[in-house]
């Protein structure tokens, strides 16, 4: 296999699995907020939260790859 080949198949993997990232990032957040909801009964406070820190923290999943490949 070519040292390019190589290396572009390794690019697909790593754009592939940040789709994975930002959804799994979302949707811990709502996990966890629910779940401390549900803990300290503040019903939609703590859920829409963490949320945010999902959502922020899949966002910046996909600016460090921009970053990424604008380096390469």
């Amino acid at each position: 296999m070519k040292k390019e080949t190589s290396k572009n198949i390794r690019e697909l993997a790593y754009y592939s699995s940040l789709g994975l990232s930002v959804a799994l990032s979302i949707f811990i957040g709502l996990f966890f907020g629910v779940w401390l909801d549900g803990k300290f009964e503040t019903s939609p406070v703590l859920t829409l939260l963490f949320l945010g820190f999902g959502i922020a923290a899949g966002f910046r999943n996909l600016v460090m790859a921009a970053k990424r490949s604008r380096k390469e």
